[in-house]
């Protein structure tokens, strides 16, 4: 009867140790397969950071090949003129490039090129009252632009790019001028950057 008793302890003994080591090796399988798994994520990550075509807020550039870009004044083309709009878009333009890309301007010869002018500004009668008056006007300005890709000169092109702002009446046009001519410059410069470089 004790040797029953013995042998039964034995067993159990033997059991619980061969399940304690069942138990350590796969507790050494999950540790191996959770460093490798965190070794990938990391591989994954640094190459990933390392890649030489970058997103940077909405430009998709690939600047191991395209670092400079050449942006010429627009100068003014249309009939009607109000000179301070040349000043405020060619500014605009070339600020939208220096904060949201990391290409360098230079003033010739760029890797790109972007060159134009502006060939229309007009004010025109939007709406008209019941009694005949004209209730609302717009302004509208269009700009032409001829970008050169001299890294890939398939994505070049000619092209116009137009905004327009209504305003009222019985407001005058000299009160309502600059901050209309603003927007109209930021509509227009946001249509070149993207038809430029946000959609490599």
């Amino acid at each position: 009867m004790r040797t029953n008793k013995n042998e039964a302890y034995h067993t159990a003994l033997h059991t619980a140790i061969n399940y304690s080591r069942r138990a350590s090796r796969w507790k050494r399988v999950q540790r191996k397969t959770l460093l490798t798994w965190g070794l990938l994520l990391a591989c994954s990550s640094f190459f990933t950071a390392c890649s030489v075509s970058y997103s940077f807020t909405g430009a998709s550039i690939n600047y191991d090949e395209t670092k400079t870009i050449t942006i010429a004044d627009f100068p003014i083309r249309s009939n009607y003129v109000w000179g301070p709009m040349a000043g405020i878009f060619n500014n605009r333009l070339k600020d939208q490039f220096a904060n949201h890309t990391k290409l360098r301007l230079v003033k010739r010869n760029g890797d790109l090129v972007i060159d134009g002018e502006i060939s229309k500004y007009e004010q025109r009668n939007r709406a008209v009252t019941a009694e005949g008056h004209s209730a609302m006007a717009e302004l509208i300005m269009t700009v032409t632009v001829r970008f050169t890709n001299n890294k890939n000169h398939d994505k070049d092109f000619e092209q116009q790019f137009t905004s327009n702002k209504p305003y009222e009446t019985t407001q005058s046009l000299s009160s309502v001028q600059e901050e209309l001519v603003t927007q109209m410059s930021k509509d227009i410069v946001d249509q070149i950057f993207n038809a430029t470089v946000a959609d490599w």
